[in-house]
């Protein structure tokens, strides 16, 4: 589970805007966001750095490390 669909409400963007600025699809977003992609490791902090967070808030969360 992520926090992408979560981070990206807050900061009130659309899919399409996200998708737009860190470089890949809308459909792309969705995907991640309903955890049937795994994105890499550059789009994952792309899209933290666009979010205003880090890695370990936006894609693990306490209770997956134990």
């Amino acid at each position: 589970m992520n926090r992408v669909r979560e981070y990206r409400k807050h900061a009130g963007v659309s899919q399409f805007a996200l998708a737009e600025k860190v470089g890949v699809a809308r459909q792309t977003i969705n995907l991640i966001e309903n955890d049937k992609y795994n994105p890499s490791l550059k789009l994952c902090i792309r899209l933290a750095e666009e979010l205003g967070t880090d890695l370990n808030t936006l894609f693990w969360k306490v209770d997956d490390i134990n």
